[in-house]
């Protein structure tokens, strides 16, 4: 007799991608065109998209602040898929070794840190949680290869020269921005989150999900 295996929970931490998401000031909105509709007649509905790849959630490739970085397409696919620990790092402005050491449960080689300070996406925050250098090293330390926020940067918004992405970057630790962590309990998990396959870019918007 086949033994079903029972089907694995999912958890979409994706942002939702529409006109009401805030881009970063001065970047690309998100735009939705409904080219034809079948209400209109026309036989099918057809629709394009405009807007920035770093809309909604998404991954950076080294490229994006470091023109000698890989661009998206040289990227090992692997970075994206693979066992994750979301941590509560909630009601903290500063997010260093001390605390991410008292509250992972396990480290893997993905973490994804839930801030809980941007949960009104229409809205661009003036100001968010960073890392401090000390708890890049300890991911650096833990061998970890991507980390993950609910927030629009690893750095403060009106930074210019991305001390945390470089900081990151040297010591091989990709980067996930804007996920939608308010679903996601603490603790281990699978995640996938794998970026569209554009040619020479500096970022991808993700569909991201956590397997329980």
């Amino acid at each position: 007799m086949e033994v079903i295996q029972p089907v694995m929970p999912l958890i979409d931490i994706t942002a939702p991608l529409s006109s009401q998401c805030a881009p970063w000031p001065g970047d690309t909105p998100v735009s939705v065109t409904h080219q034809l509709l079948i209400e209109d007649g026309e036989s099918v509905n057809l629709s394009s998209l405009t807007m920035s790849l770093h809309s909604g959630t998404h991954v950076d490739a080294p490229w994006h602040f470091s023109d000698t970085g890989a661009r998206l397409d040289d990227v090992d696919l692997s970075v994206y898929v693979g066992p994750a620990v979301v941590v509560d790092v909630r009601g903290h402005g500063l997010i260093n070794a001390g605390l991410l050491n008292s509250n992972v449960t396990e480290w893997t080689p993905r973490v994804l840190l839930r801030t809980g300070s941007w949960t009104d996406r229409t809205i661009f925050p003036h100001s968010i949680p960073v890392l401090t250098p000390d708890a890049i090293d300890l991911l650096v330390a833990k061998k970890v290869i991507l980390l993950g926020v609910d927030l629009p940067s690893v750095d403060a918004i009106d930074s210019k020269d991305l001390p945390n992405h470089n900081r990151l970057l040297s010591g091989g630790i990709h980067i996930l921005e804007s996920a939608w962590l308010e679903e996601a309990v603490p603790g281990s998990y699978e995640l996938i989150a794998l970026p569209l396959k554009i040619s020479g870019v500096d970022a991808s918007p993700v569909r991201a999900i956590l397997r329980v």
